[in-house]
């Protein structure tokens, strides 16, 4: 008996590591990627999972950022999850001048849309959200910051980082842009 479920066991160790071997390293480069912005918003690409993006389609997209990083020293996950799904999109084919992306940054993320110089005056160091930001902008993303959570984190609108657009309001930015066709992705 003892032999078979050494010989059952085994067997089951074997299909383990054959399937990690399968899988990957999710450590490997080759695992995560970053089609469109390197280094940002990591992807594992499934070109065989359900609900692919159509190459040829436009997809149009308002990502409502509320929440900032746990630290000011960390860049915003939000902002990264914007990343990412730019990176999905592009690793699926969607040229990127096929996604009409704008993330709006208002509550907890209001500060995150302040230049190096106003930020570092609250927290002591520099933004760290802004080289993310300038990637998501040449990546054809629009980052805007919402004008009344500026107005109510006593931000001056100069403060705001000239990659940043400042929005009327997120409440005007999300329905107008819904109007519009776009889809709301709460983050």
């Amino acid at each position: 008996m003892k032999a078979i479920q050494r010989t059952v066991l085994l067997t089951v160790m074997l299909g383990v590591s054959a399937s990690a071997l399968a899988v990957g390293d999710a450590s490997s480069q080759e695992f995560w990627q970053t089609p469109a912005l390197p280094g940002l918003g990591k992807m594992h690409p499934l070109p065989k999972a359900a609900y692919q993006p159509q190459r040829n389609e436009t997809y149009k997209v308002v990502f409502s950022v509320t929440n900032a990083g746990s630290k000011p020293d960390e860049v915003n996950p939000s902002l990264d999850r914007v990343a990412r799904a730019v990176n999905l999109y592009a690793s699926a084919g969607v040229p990127l001048n096929h996604l009409k992306f704008v993330a709006v940054m208002y509550g907890a993320a209001t500060d995150g849309a302040l230049d190096n110089e106003h930020y570092r005056q609250k927290y002591g160091i520099d933004n760290p959200n802004l080289d993310l930001i300038r990637e998501l902008r040449n990546a054809g993303v629009d980052v805007a910051v919402c004008g009344q959570a500026a107005a109510e984190h006593q931000d001056q609108y100069e403060w705001i980082a000239p990659e940043v657009t400042l929005a009327l309001s997120a409440l005007t930015t999300i329905t107008t842009l819904e109007h519009q066709g776009y889809g709301l992705m709460p983050l």
